[in-house]
């Protein structure tokens, strides 16, 4: 398979994820190094140079983990310049490990090439050759989560959890990672697809 080549820089948490993304995309691909990272001031004057002077996605697993990392370096890295991209939260364990990591899922590592370069074209990754995605015309705010209940209702906390799972995003984003990923990753009929379908779900769950 020819590799896409890839304008951004891609940031992922470890080598064996950086292996398998240089076999798939011709382009910069830099490691977090776990937590490490965040004692780390040249690399991360590294990242804020590539993310200011080409643009960054990030790409972590989707575990509490890889969440906790894209959170931290929200406030690190240069405003605009930053793009999420995110794999499912599939269970599974990786062939060079013995056992599955502590929440049983897949690292960017284990996951199909196809699910990884998905996640990246989603995120608005510019490729050479292809034609970049259009953002959307109106862009979602947090009034128009609270409006569909995913925050500041008793039962937000749930009813988020099962669009993230309707969505195949990671469990736990934030309120603002949310509206983030949706207005980026999803068009605005997507996302009014899933929530109309949450809606139908539980109207027939309480007429049972």
């Amino acid at each position: 398979m020819e590799k896409l080549k890839i304008k951004e820089a891609i940031l992922v948490e470890g080598r064996y994820d950086a292996h398998r993304l240089r076999n798939l995309v011709d382009g910069v691909v830099l490691e977090c190094g776990g937590f490490s990272l965040f004692q780390n001031e040249e690399r991360l004057d590294l990242i804020r140079d590539y993310a200011e002077k080409q643009g960054l996605i990030i790409l972590t697993d989707s575990d509490s983990a890889g969440l906790f990392i894209r959170s931290r370096l929200k406030g690190m890295l240069p405003s605009g310049k930053v793009r999420h991209a995110y794999v499912p939260p599939l269970e599974g364990k990786e062939r060079r490990k013995a056992k599955p990591s502590a929440e049983g899922l897949l690292g960017v590592e284990g996951m199909p090439e196809e699910v990884i370069l998905e996640a990246l074209l989603k995120a608005g990754a510019t490729v050479e050759g292809m034609e970049t995605k259009n953002e959307p015309s109106r862009q979602l705010e947090r009034a128009d989560l609270y409006d569909a209940g995913l925050f500041g209702r008793p039962d937000s906390k749930k009813r988020r959890e099962r669009l993230l799972s309707a969505l195949h995003l990671p469990k736990g984003l934030s309120t603002n990672a949310l509206l983030d990923a949706l207005n980026r990753l999803f068009a605005p009929e997507e996302v009014a697809s899933a929530m109309a379908k949450l809606d139908s779900e539980e109207s027939n769950s309480v007429g049972q």
